[in-house]
C-alpha cells in the first residue's frame, strides 16, 4: 500500500533498509549508527544501575544482579540502534517519542532512589526530593485516588510507618508520568509529529504492525488507539487491585528490598503512561491515514467553469 511522497508520509513496507534521517550514507552512516546506539546502551545500563548506585547500604549481591541486568539492557539496546533493519523498538525513527519515555523513567528511578535515601539523612537535594514528595503526597492523597490505592496496598491499609514514604514515592512517580504524558501531547501539536522530522515509514516505525493484514489499516490503527488509552487509563487502578487480590494466595514481599519497591512504583506509574502515549500516537498515525486518503480521493479541480 503505496502514497506518494508528496506529503510526507508513507504507508509502507519496504524490503530495504530503513531510512537515515540525517541523511547520511556508506560508512559515515553506520559509523553515525553505531555511536548512536552505544550512547543510547550506555544510557540503559546507567538507568538499571542508579538504585545500586544511588542507594547506600547496597549488598555485593544485589549490586552484582544490577551489574548484570545493567549489561544485559545495554546489549539488547546496542543490537537494536546498531541494527539497520527494525526490530522490537516502536517509533525507533520518529522522535521524541522514545526518547520522552526513557527521560520520564529515568527520572522517576532517580527522584525514588534519592527519596529512599533521605531515609538515613542526605544533603539539599535528597531533603528538597524528600519534602517535595510529602506536599504532592498530600495533595494527590484523596479517595480512590490512584496513589492512596498504591500507598494502602504497600503498606498494609496504611498502617505501616512507612506510609509517608511510600505516597511520596507513589505521587513523585504519577506526577512525573503525567508530565511526561503532558509533554508529549503538547509536542505532537507543536511539532506536528510524527511529520516534523520528515516522512513516517511504518514498516521501520512499528515493525511489529502489518499494514497488509486482516481489516482496514485506519481501523485497526484506531482500534488499537483506544485499547492502549483505555488500559493506560485503567491499569493504576487495575494493578493495585490485582496484587491484592493475589496476595491472598502468595506471599506479598514488595517492601522486603528499596530496590525491588523502586521498580515496582516505577513500572506502577511508568506503564500507563506509555501505553497512553502509544495510544495517542496511534491515533495521530490513523488521522494521517485518513488526511492522505482524502487528499487522494478529492476530485480534481478543473481549469473549465461550469456554464
Amino acid at each position: 500500500m503505496r502514497h506518494p511522497a508528496s506529503t510526507g508520509f508513507r504507508m509502507e513496507q519496504g524490503t530495504g533498509k530503513a531510512p537515515d534521517p540525517a541523511g547520511l550514507k556508506g560508512t559515515s552512516a553506520v559509523i553515525s549508527r553505531l555511536i548512536g546506539a552505544l550512547i543510547r546502551a550506555i544510557l540503559v545500563s546507567l538507568l538499571i544501575a542508579t538504585p545500586a548506585v544511588v542507594l547506600p547500604g547496597t549488598g555485593q549481591s544485589a549490586q552484582d544482579i544490577a551489574m548484570v541486568f545493567a549489561l544485559v539492557g545495554a546489549a539488547l539496546t546496542l543490537f537494536e540502534y546498531g541494527s539497520s533493519h527494525p526490530g522490537l523498538v516502536e517509533f525507533r525513527f520518529a522522535p521524541p517519542f522514545n526518547r520522552i519515555r526513557f527521560i520520564s523513567l529515568f527520572l522517576t528511578v532517580l527522584l525514588l532512589a534519592i527519596l529512599f535515601r533521605s531515609e538515613i539523612g542526605g544533603g539539599t537535594v535528597t531533603m528538597a526530593v524528600r519534602e517535595a514528595g510529602e506536599v504532592i503526597g498530600r495533595a494527590m492523597d484523596f479517595p480512590f485516588s490512584p496513589v492512596r490505592i498504591l500507598t494502602a496496598l504497600l503498606t498494609n491499609d496504611g498502617a505501616s510507618p512507612d506510609t509517608a514514604v511510600i505516597r511520596s514515592a507513589a505521587a513523585i512517580s504519577y506526577t512525573v508520568s503525567l508530565v511526561s504524558l503532558a509533554v508529549f501531547a503538547i509536542l505532537v501539536r507543536v511539532l506536528s509529529w510524527p511529520l516534523g522530522n520528515g516522512s513516517f515509514n511504518v514498516w521501520v516505525n512499528l515493525p511489529t504492525f502489518d499494514p497488509a493484514a486482516g481489516f482496514d489499516v485506519e481501523e485497526r490503527l484506531i482500534r488499537d488507539a483506544r485499547v492502549n488509552i483505555i488500559f493506560g487509563f485503567t491499569l493504576p487502578f487495575l494493578v493495585p487491585l490485582v496484587a491484592q487480590l493475589s496476595s491472598a494466595y502468595y506471599a506479598f514481599t514488595a517492601l522486603s528490598g528499596n530496590q525491588t519497591l523502586i521498580w515496582m512504583v516505577a513500572a506502577w506509574a511508568f506503564l500507563p503512561a506509555s501505553l497512553f502515549m502509544r495510544g495517542i500516537a496511534m491515533g495521530r498515525i490513523a488521522r494521517l491515514v485518513r488526511r492522505k486518503r482524502d487528499r487522494l480521493h478529492a476530485p480534481a479541480t478543473s481549469d473549465f467553469a461550469p456554464v
